[in-house]
């Protein structure tokens, strides 16, 4: 008998994939109230020891660093509503803020905010605070599996 393994996942009650992200998520400097989503996983590779989380805009001029979080413990599956993690976990967004920071585009098209969950093989990754490009450079090196999920925004 040949026994399933589960891929590797990321949901989030929050919002569905490829579908506007609800105004509670947005920044709230563009009227919303930047509460970060639920997200959650599964399936994650076994040898896995932590996780990072990181979500990008590719269609923001140079592209936009939303949230750059990292040092996850592997027993988590969830990042709940609103999550307040330790500074131990964060990086620095293109807002140049170690917290969530939500959608805010400039009006017109629409933008992809891409969360990206990667399945590491160490339990840290770098220190507090690390930029965008510096955490993806360090999670690269580490990453087992990775998963995503795809939000749409528009002003």
């Amino acid at each position: 008998m040949m026994l399933a393994i589960a891929a590797f996942a990321l949901a989030s009650a929050t919002f569905r994939p490829n579908t506007t992200l609800p105004v509670g998520a947005v920044y709230n400097k563009c009227g919303g109230a930047n509460i970060s989503p639920e997200m959650h996983w599964s399936g994650a590779p076994s040898g896995t020891r932590s996780f990072a989380l990181i979500v990008y805009d590719p269609d923001a001029t140079g592209g936009w660093y939303h949230w750059v979080v990292y040092n996850i413990p592997a027993a988590t599956n969830r990042l709940s509503l609103g999550v307040r993690l330790p500074l131990s976990e964060l990086g620095a967004t293109s807002f140049n803020q170690l917290a969530y920071g939500g959608p805010c585009p400039p009006p017109g098209k629409v933008h992809h905010y891409i969360f990206t969950l990667y399945a590491l093989n160490v339990s840290r990754v770098g220190r507090t605070g690390m930029t965008g490009p510096r955490a993806e450079s360090a999670i690269r090196k580490h990453t087992l599996a990775r998963a995503t999920i795809t939000g749409l925004y528009a002003r």
